[in-house]
């Protein structure tokens, strides 16, 4: 005969560690737990009021620059280095997690518009308005070996020097090659002191290049007539041009989806565009009140962050309108330039004010090591948040912000115009002949053409 027994996984009431509460078996049917909907909501509602509390976004300014911050790269091969171009010539290799300068590249004689490193991580590329491109070999140098009293500037593996000054780099994925943008768009060689090809399509600057990480050979560019266009290198000339209201200022591709990008725009907002289809934009991203600087995607693809003149970070979701975080403080003047780390934990921003600064990508994330019961904590309190975001109550406190003084008189006044010209819209609409200006949607409206 069998005896049927309550058998039970061991797991489930053992203790991780003796100072642990002992474990209790629930029994999970509702039936049995008719309070349990309220229970969730009111955990729900303390979990959302509790990441207020801890959200502590900012890490550390990381300073040594004497001049304005005006782009920055990332160490592909290196989680925590990041290199970091100033208004004056000086590029440095910082180590994040001590928040100290690793090594210096001196040599610019202006500006230093663009950097970028190689998939390897071992070569770095600059440019700037000196007219010249420089490769340096990145060091390997521990945070011991970059103690004051050691030199620690590099010397540069290579000095190209141009006809025209340069405003951006960006450096081929897993490739040879890299591209500068200026008064037209160069693609070198490492090993060429000429550019081995040439782009150029009108005669305005190019502003920004960006290499999609998914097809090696296609980059997107911008430049100062509005204008938003895609080469090819396989072909002889560019393939696609797209021309705005207002000028973008910096483009980003979304590692996971290479076939999209996002424009960070003069207008204030960012705009996602799927490159097979450039007659719409895929999502309109507002929120800052003044132009947006520099953009870039987390490496998930599920998020970007942006930097603005208004002298605040921002943090959007890839397909949302609106920032689910913002991030500013009393002596950051205008954003130049944004980075999310390669762990997609910390954002980097650089700014007018000579610092970088080093925020955490969740504001109240639990920094050092969790146990896994913490983990498991924090993983069912953001689910039940997650569940219960849409009721009003957690709703408004997970939303709420608080706003420097000016940005937020900016957001209202910038409601204002905005609805004073829809309606302006409107009246003209009614008193005109039926069909005579046909409505058009907000990802259309900021789109002049689409030049093939």
């Amino acid at each position: 005969m069998k005896v049927k027994v309550i058998s039970r996984s061991t797991d489930e009431f053992t203790r991780e560690r003796s100072q642990d509460l002992q474990r209790v078996f629930r029994n999970f049917d509702p039936n049995l737990r008719t309070q349990e909907k309220a229970v969730e909501y009111v955990r729900a509602l303390n979990s959302a009021k509790l990441e207020k509390i801890f959200a502590r976004p900012f890490v550390g300014a990381m300073d040594g620059h004497i001049d304005a911050i005006s782009c920055m790269a990332k160490n592909p091969n290196h989680l925590k280095g990041i290199f970091s171009g100033s208004m004056d010539g000086d590029i440095r290799l910082w180590d994040i997690a001590s928040r100290q300068t690793v090594c210096q590249f001196p040599g610019h004689q202006g500006a230093v518009r663009g950097l970028t490193a190689s998939t390897d991580g071992r070569i770095l590329v600059s440019c700037g308005t000196d007219c010249t491109v420089r490769l340096w070999r990145v060091p390997v140098a521990t945070i011991m070996e970059s103690n004051d009293s050691s030199d620690n500037s590099a010397k540069p593996l290579a000095v190209f020097v141009w006809k025209n000054a340069f405003w951006a780099v960006d450096h081929q994925w897993d490739g040879e090659l890299f591209a500068t943008a200026g008064a037209q768009v160069d693609i070198w060689d490492h090993n060429r002191s000429q550019p081995v090809n040439s782009f150029e399509w009108g005669k305005d600057t190019v502003i920004s290049v960006r290499f999609n990480p998914g097809e090696p050979n296609v980059l997107a560019t911008s430049a100062s007539d509005r204008s938003i266009t895609i080469y090819d290198l396989r072909m002889s000339s560019p393939a696609r041009k797209l021309i705005m209201r207002t000028k973008t200022n910096s483009i980003c591709w979304n590692p996971m989806e290479p076939m999209n990008f996002t424009a960070a725009n003069e207008d204030c907002n960012c705009y996602s565009y799927d490159a097979r289809k450039l007659d719409e934009a895929k999502c309109v991203h507002k929120d800052h009140v003044s132009a947006v600087m520099d953009i870039d995607y987390s490496p998930t693809g599920r998020e970007f962050v942006t930097g603005s003149y208004d002298r605040t970070v921002r943090i959007f979701q890839y397909n949302g309108g609106h920032s689910r975080e913002i991030y500013h403080t009393k002596r950051m003047q205008r954003v130049f330039c944004v980075k999310f780390s390669c762990d997609a934990s910390y954002v980097i921003s650089g700014s007018d004010d000579t610092n970088l600064r080093l925020w955490k990508a969740k504001a109240s994330e639990q920094l050092g090591v969790l146990l896994p019961r913490e983990r498991k904590k924090h993983e069912y309190l953001e689910a039940v948040k997650n569940r219960y975001k849409h009721l009003p109550e957690v709703k408004r406190i997970v939303r709420h912000r608080h706003l420097p003084k000016p940005i937020y008189k900016a957001a209202s006044l910038r409601r204002i115009m905005t609805e004073a010209e829809r309606r302006k819209e409107e009246r003209r609409r009614a008193h005109s002949a039926p069909g005579s200006m046909p409505k058009k949607a907000l990802r259309k409206k900021r789109i002049i053409q689409e030049v093939e």
